[in-house]
Parts: structure tokens; sequence; C-alpha cells
């Protein structure tokens, strides 16, 4: 070989490993702002009963609080998603990141119901401008891997498993008015990746490089159908995130340190059958693993409500392998159903669809007001049922990821 020639493939390849290394950094570099992102929407599930034992509020008014955690998430994040679909908007994420911290921050200042309700929905409005940029980026930084998005998607999910956490440790020293220092890790974290995205520009977008050129085809029948599958999901999700504390306290005659013990077992088994699922996918595929993800979640959410004693806490961790499996497999799923709208993919999938199923909450709000706690949670077994029957329908994407 030429020693031109070799000297070309050697730039090269060293080329080719820097950039691989770049993608790499940046992948683990979101997958931690996603965790702490995230942290703000696992502590409202955690300050619920705080906030109901601190202002004695009943079930309705509790409910009330995750309805302003996902109402303007859900409404305004696919339109960020829109947005990013027409324009590069990296900025978003620190941005999304530091409101999301301080809504949560501010939210136990005032024994206001209305302002902690405000300062809870400011919070959400963070959440849904930090994700469909974010999900874009990771998408670019994982080239296609299944195993590499389930590493940002698990990043999400250890931040609300990790919420409860910095709220049991915070407020049980210094009372509903600490919430002020959970800013702390927004504020690092968002710094920490404007440096990084201004030090390293993120490239062009090949999916928006290439619709410049040519119109993508969209899947919007099947990406309907995952809408619908992620929407049932989220209505169990956030139907136990609100209450699963407040059951696990009732059914164990405990304090509210069981019920965040209860949450941080929810979360962080979910946490980890994120990665599981990313892994099934590559030797399943997709679609299976979704189906039977949520057959066997069937069972496991009916048996949270049947199991006595203890043994509740092992229904609360088969519940989450079985809920949390699927998790990233939506977001890839979704990206590759409209591979000509990313942003608006990441938008619904991460954030409308995720997030709508908080709106369920004052309905189970009003049933266990009226029947109880365990009629509530028993309710919510009619959502895998729904998830299960529409993923027998669903097909692979015909869309091959850039």
């Amino acid at each position: 070989m030429p020693l031109a020639a070799e000297h070309g493939t050697m730039t090269t390849v060293t080329s080719a490993v820097k950039a691989s290394a770049a993608s790499a950094r940046m992948g683990a570099l979101l997958s931690l702002g996603h965790g702490v992102d995230d942290i703000y929407q696992g502590a409202v599930p955690a300050l619920i009963p705080v906030f109901v034992a601190a202002r004695h509020w009943d079930y309705a008014a509790a409910s009330g609080i995750m309805v302003a955690a996902t109402v303007l998430s859900s409404v305004t994040q696919p339109v960020f998603g829109l947005l990013t679909d027409r324009h590069r908007m990296p900025w978003l994420v620190p941005a999304g990141m530091s409101i999301a911290g301080a809504g949560i921050a501010l939210s136990g200042l005032s024994r206001s119901y209305a302002l902690t309700w405000l300062a809870v929905a400011l919070s959400g409005l963070g959440v849904a401008a930090y994700h469909p940029e974010a999900a874009r980026l990771a998408r670019r930084a994982a080239h296609g891997s299944h195993v590499a998005m389930s590493w940002f998607a698990m990043g999400g999910n250890a931040g609300f498993a990790l919420g409860p956490v910095l709220v049991g440790l915070v407020l049980s020293a210094v009372g509903p008015g600490g919430t002020v220092s959970l800013v702390i890790p927004a504020v690092a974290c968002a710094l920490l990746t404007a440096v990084a995205l201004h030090r390293t520009p993120p490239p062009d977008d090949p999916a928006r490089a290439a619709a410049a050129g040519r119109s993508l085809t969209d899947d919007w029948k099947g990406f309907t159908k995952l809408t619908a599958v992620v929407v049932a999901r989220s209505v169990v999700t956030f139907g136990l995130g609100t209450f699963l504390g407040l059951f696990t306290e009732q059914r164990l005659h405990a304090g509210t340190g069981t019920g965040e013990i209860a949450l941080i077992t929810f979360y962080a088994v979910g946490a980890g059958a994120t990665i599981l699922g990313g892994r099934l996918a590559v030797r399943h595929g997709r679609i299976q693993t979704v189906r039977a993800s949520y057959l066997a979640a069937i069972p496991c959410l009916a048996s949270l409500w049947l199991m006595p004693g203890p043994a509740i806490f092992a229904a609360i961790a088969a519940t989450a392998v079985a809920l949390y499996i699927p998790f990233s497999l939506h977001v890839t799923l979704g990206q590759d159903y409209l591979p000509d709208r990313v942003g608006t993919a990441s938008g619904v999938t991460l954030g409308l669809a995720v997030s709508i199923g908080g709106l369920a909450a004052p309905l189970l709000g009003i049933i266990a007001d009226r029947s109880g706690l365990t009629m509530a949670i028993g309710a919510l077994t009619v959502m895998p049922v729904v998830s299960a029957l529409i993923g027998l329908t669903m097909k692979e994407p015909k869309a091959a990821r850039p």
C-alpha cells in the first residue's frame, strides 16, 4: 500500500475512533442529564404524602398535584417536538432541566395550594422542554442501538427512583420548605451540559438532512397504536406514583417512610428493567418484547392488591419489571414509525402519551375517597389488558433508522 494511502487510512480510522468516543461521551452525558431531569418528576409522587400530612389534603387534592405535574408537560411536549423537527434547539436541554428543578424547589415554600400547584406545573413545563431535543441527541449518539437508547431511558427511570430518595432525605431533615435545596442537581448538570454542547456542537441530524431531499414515510397508523399502548401504561404508572406510597402505608399500618420505600422499590427496579428491555429487543424483537411485557403485567398488577403483608414489595418489584421493560422500546418504535418527525415522535412517546395518564389521577382519587385505596389500585388492572390487546395488532416499523 502506498504511504499516502496508508496515511489516509490511518487518519480515517483515527477520525472514526474520535467520533465514536465523542458519541459515547455525549450519550453518557445525556443519560446523566435525563436522570437529573426526571428526578423532578419522581419527586412529585414522593412530595404528595409529605404535603398531605403537613397540610391535611384529601385524596382528590393530592391527585390534583399530580395533574399539575402533567398538564403543561403533556400538552406542550409535542409542541416542543414540532419545533425541534424544524430547528436545531440544543439549548432546550439545559434550559428545560433548570426550569424543572426550579419548579420543584418553589413547591414547598408556600402553604397555598394554588401556589404549590403552579410551582409543580412550572416544573412540568421544564420537563416538556427537555425531552424532545434530548431524545433526538440521544438517538444520534446511539447510532440505532436499542441497548444504547435503553441506557438513555434508564437514566430517566433512575432519576425517578432518586427523586423519592432525595425528597425523603431532605424533607425529613428540614420539612417541606427544604424543597428549595433540590434545585442544586438541576443547576449543576445544566451548566455541565451547556458547556459540553458549546464545545462539541451536535452534527447535522441525518433525518432532517434526508427530509430536505426526499419525503420519508411516516406510519401514522402504527404510531397511533403505539400511542394508545403508552397512554394505557401511563395511567398505571401515574396512578401507582400517586397512590402506591399511601396504599403501602395503609396495608402495612406504617408511616410515610414505608411509602417512600415502596416508591423507591418501584422506580429503582423499573430503571434496571429498562436496560433488560433493550437487550430483550435485540434477541426477540421490539414488538414481541412489548407484547410479552404487557401480558405479564396483568397478573403482576393483580398480585399487588392481593398480596398480603410485606410480600407486597415482591409484587411491587414484579409489576415494575413488567411495566418498564418496554419503556425505551416505545421511544425507538415511535421514532421509527415517524422517521420524518423524530422530535414529534419523541415528544409524544416521552411526553404527551406518558404524561396524559396523570389526568386519570383525579378519577382514581374519587374512587379512593369513596371506595378505598384498594379499589383504586385494583381498577388499574384494566390498563395492561388494553395495552396487551393493542400490542397484538402492532408490527415492526418499515422505516429504517438513519
